[in-house]
């Protein structure tokens, strides 16, 4: 199996954050989100990645340029994660081994939840591997559920779900490996059904298991990978952790 490779969107304004730069590109502890991110890629193994850019590219682009073994792929209209993977076809088409997705502006992202990731997809090969969070209060967040013996059935966002599985403590936080050949055919099928008309990488998982695949959940991520920026107060939150992780 060849060596893995990362998709890494970040395409998005990030409204919210009250700022005309990138989402990826505001700033946590005088860096720009998207750099913990690559850094947490490259200390799990990770060398070749692709950067999914879209609102205000060039900026993006310019930031990361001296980058090594990193390419850019554009979204020009965001259309949702799905569109986002697929917008990587020609950077990702001939790769034969596992494809690390992930968000560009998770900052606490873990390399050792990465390397766990993938060291586990290299013992089992499934078609896909989602990377899961325990999480004491889950609300809001797709919750990842099981059938009676454990085994993975899908993701239900809070949304959708009904009580019993709004009781549900193992959740999504958008942290896959696929097959990269397999996730390919995948796309080939995904669809814009849904009240939004955008395309979603949480159905790529549903649409391999109707075709059989093995498709697994493995909550290894860590509770401080749970911490999310989407606006300025979540960015404080997540500067003082880093600040108290300094200090530790």
């Amino acid at each position: 199996m060849n060596s893995p490779i990362a998709i890494v969107m970040a395409a998005g304004k990030g409204t919210r954050m009250e700022s005309e730069l990138p989402k990826v590109l505001c700033q946590a502890n005088g860096r720009p989100l998207v750099r913990y991110v690559l850094d947490a890629l490259n200390q799990a193994g990770v060398e070749k990645m692709v950067v999914v850019v879209g609102y205000e590219a060039e900026k993006v682009e310019s930031e990361l340029a001296s980058e090594p073994n990193l390419q850019f792929a554009h979204q020009t209209v965001q259309l949702g994660t799905g569109h986002a993977v697929m917008m990587c076809r020609e950077q990702i088409k001939d790769h034969d081994g596992p494809v690390v997705v992930v968000a560009g502006d998770s900052p606490m992202m873990q390399a050792s939840s990465i390397k766990s990731l993938l060291d586990d997809f290299a013992d089992s090969t499934p078609a896909c591997l989602l990377g899961s969070l325990i999480h004491s209060d889950p609300t809001g967040l797709g919750r990842i559920v099981r059938d009676a013996d454990g085994r993975f059935v899908g993701i239900v966002e809070e949304k959708d779900a009904d009580e019993e599985q709004r009781k549900i403590s193992e959740v999504n936080m958008s942290t896959y490996v696929f097959d990269c050949q397999k996730m390919l055919r995948a796309l080939d099928r995904l669809t814009d059904d849904n009240k939004q008309k955008e395309y979603y990488i949480t159905d790529l998982p549903g649409i391999m298991l109707e075709d059989g695949e093995d498709v697994r959940s493995l909550p290894v991520l860590k509770p401080i990978e749970s911490y999310s920026v989407n606006t300025l107060e979540q960015l404080a939150e997540v500067e003082q952790v880093m600040k108290n992780l300094s200090t530790e």
